[in-house]
C-alpha cells in the first residue's frame, strides 16, 4: 500500500488512542473509519492506516487502566446522514451517550462511546458544509 503520512508544522500528525483490548479495538476503528491494520500490532501497539494511504496514522495503545473521566480530545466523524451514521456505528460497537442530538450554530451531533468508553462525536454539518 502506498502510504502519504499526514504532516504538521514539526513532522507527522499521528492520533493515539488508548484502549484495553488491541485486537477489539482495532477491528472497531478499523471498521468505523475505513483503515487497515499495519502488520499484526506489537504488543502493546497496533498501528491503523487509511485503506487509501492518505491520512493520519491512528495508533492503538494498550493500557492497564480503565477510563476514568471525560476525554479532554476526542474525534469527529462528520457526516451528511447522523442517524445512518449513528446506526452503523452502533452496529459495529459503539454506545450513544446522548439521548438526543445536540444542535447548536447548525450542527447536530450525538456523542459515543467506543468498546473501551472513550468519547467520540458523530456530526452532521449543515448542507454548505459539503459545497465548500
Amino acid at each position: 500500500m502506498r502510504r502519504r503520512r499526514h504532516s504538521y508544522l514539526g513532522g507527522e500528525l499521528v492520533v493515539v488512542i488508548d484502549c484495553s483490548d488491541l485486537g477489539r479495538s482495532a477491528d472497531f476503528w478499523a471498521s468505523v473509519l475505513g483503515y487497515v491494520r499495519e502488520r499484526p500490532g506489537s504488543d502493546p501497539y497496533q498501528t491503523l492506516l487509511p485503506a487509501d494511504g492518505d491520512g493520519a496514522e491512528i495508533l492503538l495503545q494498550r493500557v492497564p487502566e480503565r477510563k476514568q473521566s471525560k476525554n479532554r480530545l476526542h474525534l469527529d466523524l462528520r457526516t451528511r446522514d447522523l442517524e445512518a451514521e449513528v446506526e452503523r456505528v452502533t452496529g459495529l460497537g459503539a454506545v450513544v451517550l446522548t439521548a438526543e442530538p445536540i444542535i447548536e450554530d447548525g450542527l447536530r451531533w450525538h456523542i459515543l462511546a467506543d468498546p473501551d468508553g472513550n468519547e467520540f462525536c458523530v456530526l452532521q454539518p449543515p448542507a454548505s458544509h459539503w459545497q465548500a
